[in-house]
């Protein structure tokens, strides 16, 4: 064989294992978007039962404007016997005060060189410790939470003695730019349509960030003290590994407001990208590994989810992929990778268009869609930056509050 036929075969072959390794989390996230156009699989909550008592666990960190419109709502959905408690975290404001004034009960930390939002968890979680509740619900401090959420989260946490992750989404301004658009797109994809979809299959999810709720026997044995920038999704992990899978529970929604200020959006999207991204690469491994262990279909799931990279990063990937094999087709090179690339791409369109019509297309106009391209060039530096020097510090984004906002 000459040299020249050498090179294809190894071009070929090295086209051919880049083109299964897209097709694979793409094959996923089609099986998951389809999934999710069947009526949701509701588990039963017990109703009948006694009501759990709840305690709601709000970290913060310097969220004196926003903090009284998170508050006062959660304080409606509690009863006797139920608490809300508001870390707050390293604060120079005056959050401690603004929450306590509303009537939540407030501790303080002051730990500058361990901060982050799994930090306070843990300090939350050791104060309540001697007195300790049915179900822990964790809700971050910018978040709005739909009445009857925290209780139907409850009662399915006890239901089931798992943790609960809610519907977590992000509301737009009234006129939304088309970057912000197609960001809320991706977002109601990752956090609604691929959490039903793993949902209607019977299967566990991730947790998303809030609006989650723990039994307090799993809760209080849960490695929270950690500086990890997505802290919440390895928590995840740590507790399907440990036996306790994630729910999902699509009746019970939390909402919270995208950054409109360009610094604050691409810090925002830095830090969840990075995290993500690097979670990939740690974890998948460990529960690729535990699923064989342990013969687990539910940890071989969770990993082939994780395995999805951020959409506008697999769609970035796909295009870079396709336009190589067909360079390289045009060259001689072999048809297959260009193929499987077709056959992927063809999964990817319809994933993403499936998505819109049955969940965004009522506050998402089509020509939204026309936006992708330039959010995936918006995006690439924040790829770049990761190649060269990953963010692993927290980081507080910076929050937009309405003035008519309750302080």
């Amino acid at each position: 064989m000459t040299p020249a036929e050498l090179s294809f075969v190894a071009v070929n072959s090295v086209l051919i294992a880049i083109a299964v390794l897209l097709l694979l989390p793409i094959s996923v996230l089609f099986i998951e978007c389809v999934a999710a156009l069947f009526p949701n699989h509701s588990r039963s909550t017990a109703t009948d039962t006694l009501r759990p008592r709840i305690y709601v666990l709000i970290p913060a960190h310097n969220e004196e404007a926003g903090i009284g419109a998170t508050v006062a709502p959660l304080l409606e959905q509690l009863t006797t016997g139920d608490r809300l408690i508001v870390v707050a975290d390293n604060c120079s404001d005056n959050t401690a005060t603004v929450a306590r004034e509303l009537g939540a009960t407030v501790i303080e930390r002051h730990d500058p060189e361990h901060r982050g939002k799994g930090y306070a968890l843990d300090f939350g979680v050791r104060f309540i410790a001697n007195h300790p509740p049915d179900v822990v619900v964790i809700v971050d401090a910018d978040c709005r939470v739909m009445p009857g959420s925290i209780e139907r989260l409850a009662q399915l946490a006890i239901t089931c003695n798992r943790p609960v992750q809610s519907t977590y989404l992000f509301e737009q301004s009234a006129n939304p730019s088309p970057k912000t658009a197609v960001s809320t797109l991706a977002i109601i994809v990752k956090n609604w349509v691929r959490l039903a979809g793993l949902n209607n299959l019977g299967m566990p999810c991730l947790l998303t960030g809030t609006g989650m709720a723990m039994p307090w026997e799993i809760i209080r044995r849960a490695p929270l003290a950690s500086g990890n920038i997505v802290e919440d999704m390895n928590l995840g992990m740590d507790l399907a590994i440990s036996g306790y899978s994630p729910l999902f529970c699509p009746e019970a929604r939390v909402t919270s407001v995208l950054p409109q200020k360009e610094q604050a959006a691409k810090s925002q999207r830095t830090r969840w990208e990075h995290g993500h991204l690097q979670t990939i690469k740690t974890q998948v491994p460990r529960l690729l590994k535990a699923s064989l262990r342990t013969l687990r279909l539910d940890l071989l799931v969770l990993a082939l989810d994780l395995l999805i990279p951020p959409l506008s990063l697999l769609v970035m990937l796909w295009l870079v992929a396709t336009a190589i094999s067909l360079l390289s087709l045009w060259l001689g090179a072999s048809h297959i990778p260009a193929i499987l690339l077709g056959i992927a791409g063809l999964l990817l369109v319809s994933a993403i268009l499936l998505a819109w019509a049955k969940f965004a297309r009522s506050y998402l106009p089509i020509k939204a869609l026309l936006a992708i391209p330039l959010y995936i060039l918006w995006k690439v530096p924040v790829y770049f930056a990761f190649l060269l020097k990953p963010q692993k510090a927290w980081v507080r984004t910076e929050r937009d509050v309405p003035s008519d906002l309750p302080r």
